[in-house]
């Protein structure tokens, strides 16, 4: 039996299982990851990292290791199903912020985040094959019990294991599953020409006909004839949900339909979709928030805690927020149940505004309106169909409800 007994005791080692690690290691409090995989594989496709998160992956000293691994984003622009632009804007350091906004692969950032975590932690901080199956508590501390491992003992728990989180399942053991939005997704990522400058991040159409968000993730090389490759995800609404394991295998079939034929002056979607060797197919899900996360030395982090849809390139920002805040009231109060309360009481609200607003107003909402404004048509001017100050100020309520508008980080002290 390990005989060890960390501080916090974290339960899954994706992105917010290990900021946590690397946070609590920075504020010297002693920390375990537990894994439920046998093993770590480059699963997903592109994510972005915003100028809030990347402000705190910058304080753990990971900008530069970063850096070297993704596409740093230039701009956002929109356009209509027929190609028509309707609005862009700078973003990252190109909007004045501190710090940039990165594209990148997901299982590059899980690779530079579990390096540093084995390199400051040590090799057995992240243990592998260690799926849960119940969490006891008393008094004094936690002890985490797993089907295969002996059981591991500390002083709290925080349950980083994801939409379909164990943890939280016993803390919720009649929630059932995720709610479906009514959209199906398609990912899937590419080598393919550069388009639009080659740092552009792109949203299309809309998802009664089928929306398009389009980013490059990774630079070309003379290994891949100077190909950067494109992440690519296709959402269409449809009226029930596919499976929900995140590894699920799409079809062209089922997508191309409302997809086909979708080809731009500067990107021909259709082709660079029909060029992907390897689709990915789930549906946009999420979680109604909950009452509470913490329950004495237990509490939830991240997608465990606040799943929402990925419709802000939020997720991931937002679990490295929470293992931040989370290590700073730890930081202060120690490992012990009023950290845990005093995090959930600031993270719950503000996590709860974010999974709402994805609902009805992120920042593809200015496709929705000027789709439903143009009824779909093609138009001559976007100014003939919505302001350009409307457009922006959809944008920029989302920035100030996630928490990455600049005045907001600029005045923010920092967390840990």
């Amino acid at each position: 039996m390990n005989t060890s007994t960390p501080d916090v005791l974290i339960v899954g080692g994706g992105v917010g299982g290990l900021a946590l690690a690397l946070s609590l290691h920075q504020a010297s409090i002693s920390c375990c990851v537990l894994e439920a995989a046998p093993e770590v594989l480059p699963l997903g496709v592109g994510i972005n990292l915003l100028p809030h998160a990347m402000r705190e992956l910058s304080e753990l000293g990971l900008a530069d290791e970063l850096a070297a691994q993704c596409i740093e984003t230039r701009e956002l622009c929109f356009y209509s199903r027929h190609g028509q632009f309707i609005f862009k804007e700078p973003r990252g350091r190109f909007a004045g912020y501190d710090w940039p906004q990165l594209s990148i692969h997901r299982a590059d950032l899980h690779r530079v985040l579990l390096e540093a975590t084995r390199q400051r932690l040590g090799a057995d901080a992240v243990r592998l094959g260690h799926r849960v199956t119940k969490v006891d508590q008393d008094a004094a501390g936690v002890t985490i019990h797993f089907d295969t491992a002996p059981p591991q003992p500390g002083k709290v728990a925080v349950g980083c294991d994801g939409i379909h989180s164990a943890l939280r399942r016993q803390l919720y053991p009649n929630e059932g599953p995720p709610k479906y939005s009514g959209v199906n997704m398609w990912r899937g990522a590419v080598r393919w020409p550069a388009y639009l400058g080659g740092d552009t991040m792109v949203s299309t159409g809309w998802m009664t006909v089928g929306k398009t968000v389009i980013y490059p993730i990774r630079a070309g090389t003379p290994e891949t004839n100077g190909l950067p490759l494109i992440n690519w995800v296709a959402e269409i609404e449809r009226p029930e949900a596919v499976r929900q394991d995140w590894t699920g295998r799409g079809r062209l079939a089922d997508m191309m339909p409302a997809f086909a034929g979708l080809k731009f002056d500067w990107l021909d979607i259709s082709a660079m979709i029909e060029s992907t060797e390897e689709i990915l197919e789930y549906p946009m899900v999420d979680r109604d928030p909950l009452p509470r996360w913490t329950f004495g030395r237990l509490t939830l982090l991240g997608d465990a805690a606040h799943p929402m849809y990925p419709r802000g390139s939020n997720g991931a920002g937002q679990a490295i927020i929470d293992a931040r805040f989370l290590t700073g009231q730890i930081k202060k109060l120690g490992a012990t149940e009023a950290a845990l309360a005093a995090y959930e009481t600031v993270r719950s609200p503000q996590t709860a505004k974010v999974v709402l607003t994805n609902r009805t107003d992120p920042p593809d909402a200015i496709l929705r309106e000027v789709w439903q404004r143009s009824g779909g048509k093609r138009f001559e001017r976007i100014e003939d169909v919505i302001s350009v100050a409307e457009l922006q100020d959809i944008s920029d309520r989302y920035k100030k409800v996630a928490g990455f508008d600049r005045e907001t980080l600029k005045t923010r002290p920092s967390f840990v």
